[in-house]
């Protein structure tokens, strides 16, 4: 008896943190150091399940344009983070966080990304979409 009491919390235990481990896959909690070369822009998610969230500190000489580019590919402003300016960003399921360098100088930001797990990250030129 005790036995049988004994692997049925070993299961419940297992089952548990095999839940715990799968919702923790699937959320995010990552740090970036991150640098956008002269004319380059820096694209974080799109078509992910859930929401996530940006912490960004713009620790660089130059302004950087953050835009969200929804799902449905309308793009439109964020906002712009001057050097030294920190702002909390929040975007929707589905959605990607483009960070646009439009200056002839390095861009450096400081990113703490919350929320849906599995986010693509990619560099590209100011022009591609």
């Amino acid at each position: 008896m005790c036995t049988l009491i004994s692997l049925r919390r070993q299961a419940l235990l297992s089952v548990f943190a095999g839940l715990l481990l799968l919702a923790t896959a699937c959320w995010a909690d990552v740090h970036s150091d991150l640098y956008i070369e002269p004319g380059k822009q820096f694209v974080l998610g799109g078509n992910q399940r859930g929401a996530f969230k940006v912490a960004a500190h713009n620790v660089g000489k130059v302004a950087v344009e953050v835009k969200e580019r929804p799902a449905n590919g309308a793009v439109f402003s964020k906002a712009t983070l001057n050097p030294g300016q920190r702002a909390i960003l929040r975007f929707a399921a589905g959605s990607a966080a483009v960070l646009v360098n439009t200056t002839t100088i390095q861009a450096n930001l400081d990113l703490h990304i919350t929320g849906a797990g599995g986010l693509d990250m990619r560099n590209q030129d100011n022009a591609s979409k």
